[in-house]
């Protein structure tokens, strides 16, 4: 293909709201270009790339008998009713109404889709396992979109759905997809970690994220130094490389002191020169869900944790089985619960369920508020003070002991390309997916989900593999494997020697582009470096006169000079 005859735009500068280097990089060299907020039109290039990625998907997908269909974008109401998450997706679900004045929604996740088109089929045993796949358009109505294709309103995304007669079945479905997606992402030849996830609002007991490793990542990861262990820090087991061990032996008598002006853990550590660490802090959540007109009353529970820890909403959600993240109190409905101020705000006394981190478990003689404005108690001990449960609530941290060995835990940033999950029978028996066993009975059947965010992919790798020219690609999805610089595209003996390079290396399934424009070597360069395809050849009118063909690796960018019938050879060196 020649540069003047594709619709390819350059650009010197990022425009403002292009924040990360993908984001700008992507901008810059016209694979997108922005219509709306959040919402991008695919130039060819990047078209290109989006397209071999979703071969590879297709693939590697077809090597487990997974079946290729094609859904729907705009959903009913009554379907995402069944499940109850018209309303649990809040407004993320973008809502509208058709000229007859019925509800739809755009398809954010197709899981209430496909079961819909599996149970009016699906009636044995005899009809298991299936597997049902799309490669669709999303929709997710974003607050703030932002890092163009990382975090848009409307992108390309590949959604499986497994469905099993029994659980046994169903894992046994889930680890084929998980070895599937390891061939998937293998194949683009970046760095990429495995993590333990949370399955959030899709649902499942079981379930693992595919991150692709980027300074830019939004997720933030915890890996181990000595074994495959990774988690995704809202799921991270939380555990203290050296244990504590407190100093006191004894617990001591409970008293009342003063602490004029002590609103904060900070405040605290100041005024009694007791360490973070062995101060502890309350925090007080909403355990209300839904809109449940009956009962309106504030059902509040409290968690505690030492001065230096973070709590960890996701674990709290999943502790107490919440379908969202817990709402922390307002100041006056802390003070409606413990009848202080926060700041000031305890456990003793309280009528209202408490949770404890685990690393509050080996404290004692500690300090906490006494539940009145500006009064602080020591030598609280749980148990004698007040009942409390320990569970693990704390946000895990670099530093932390692996879960699976004496290792410590690691900190990284990562994009989160694809997620698998186990749903078992979650979707099933909301809607009625149900079938008949060897003995006739009916029973549900049992379902995974897993999904790859196809163009996050493609900018994922662009955020992983740059460099400060401009991307570079990894073989498997680069738009083109070759850059030709035609430095003289009027001169007839180097064109024709562009030509014939070019017809060998699409005959061998070499994909090249040519850049023929009239324009000054140095902006050819700019430009390829920006566009960043593996290999890029120069032909110049004295090169090829002195027979030295410039051949540079874009990784890298090792330069060779080659002679003109050495070129294909290195070529193909440099691509395999």
């Amino acid at each position: 293909m020649k540069w003047s005859q594709t619709h390819i735009y350059t650009l010197k500068e990022a425009p403002a709201d292009a924040e990360i280097p993908s984001h700008k990089l992507m901008v810059r060299a016209g694979f997108i270009k922005k219509l709306a907020p959040g919402l991008y039109t695919y130039g060819n290039l990047a078209l290109r790339a989006i397209r071999k990625f979703e071969n590879i998907i297709r693939e590697e997908l077809a090597k487990d008998g997974c079946v290729e269909i094609l859904m729907p974008m705009v959903h009913p109401k009554e379907l995402w009713m069944e499940t109850n998450r018209w309303n649990e997706m809040g407004a993320g679900l973008l809502k509208f109404k058709n000229r007859n004045d019925h509800e739809f929604c755009l398809g954010a996740t197709h899981e209430e889709a496909i079961v819909d088109y599996v149970r009016h089929d699906v009636k044995s045993y005899r009809d298991f396992p299936r597997n049902i796949y799309q490669i669709q358009t999303k929709y997710r109505d974003e607050i703030r979109p932002r890092f163009g294709l990382m975090r848009g309103r409307e992108f390309s995304m590949k959604d499986a759905y497994s469905f099993d007669a029994d659980q046994a079945g169903a894992l046994k479905a889930y680890d084929a997809m998980y070895k599937a997606y390891q061939r998937i992402f293998d194949r683009l030849n970046l760095q990429y970690r495995i993590v333990q996830a949370d399955a959030g609002n899709i649902g499942g007991s079981q379930t693992h994220e595919f991150q692709l490793l980027a300074d830019a990542g939004e997720d933030a990861l915890l890996v181990s130094d000595k074994t495959q262990f990774a988690a995704n820090i809202e799921v991270c087991p939380a555990i203290d490389s050296v244990p504590y061990k407190s100093p006191h032996t004894s617990e001591l008598a409970t008293e009342k002191f003063a602490t004029p002006g002590a609103k904060t853990i900070a405040d605290l550590e100041k005024l009694t020169s007791v360490p973070t660490h062995e101060l502890v802090k309350t925090i007080y959540y909403s355990a209300n869900e839904g809109n449940d007109s009956k009962d309106k009353s504030l059902k509040a529970f409290a968690v505690l944790l030492r001065g230096s820890d973070e709590v960890n909403p996701i674990k709290v959600k999943n502790f107490l089985k919440m379908a969202n993240e817990p709402r922390m109190l307002t100041d006056d409905e802390v003070r409606e619960v413990t009848g202080a101020s926060p700041g000031s705000c305890g456990p003793v006394g309280l009528k209202i369920p408490i949770y404890a981190d685990n690393g509050v478990e080996n404290l004692k003689n500690y300090i906490v508020g006494a539940n009145e404005d500006g009064f602080h108690l020591k030598n609280v001990n749980h148990g004698r003070d007040y009942q409390v449960k320990f569970v693990d609530l704390r946000m895990a941290r670099e530093g932390d002991k692996c879960p699976e060995s004496d290792g410590r835990l690691k900190s990284y940033r990562g994009i989160e390309v694809g997620h698998v999950f186990y749903l078992g029978q979650k979707y099933a028996q909301k809607m009625n997916g149900v079938f008949l066993d060897k003995n006739g009975k009916s029973q549900f059947y049992e379902m995974g989900c897993y999904g790859i965010g196809v163009t996050r992919t493609v900018q994922a790798c662009i955020e992983q593999s740059h460099d400060q020219d401009g991307i570079i690609w990894p073989k498997a999805i680069a738009p083109y494997h070759v850059h030709i610089c035609h430095l003289d595209p009027k001169d007839e003996a180097a064109t024709s020697y562009v030509d014939s390079i070019t017809k060998e290396l699409e005959a061998k399934g070499i994909e090249v582009l040519i850049d023929d424009r009239d324009e000054r070597p140095g902006f050819k360069f700019k430009d390829a470096d920006l566009l960043g395809f593996p290999v890029r050849i120069v032909v110049g009118k004295k090169g090829f006169e002195a027979d030295q063909i410039e051949v540079v690796q874009r990784k890298g960018k090792e330069v060779f000079k080659l002679a003109k019938n050495q070129v294909i050879q290195k070529v193909f060196e440099l691509l395999s």
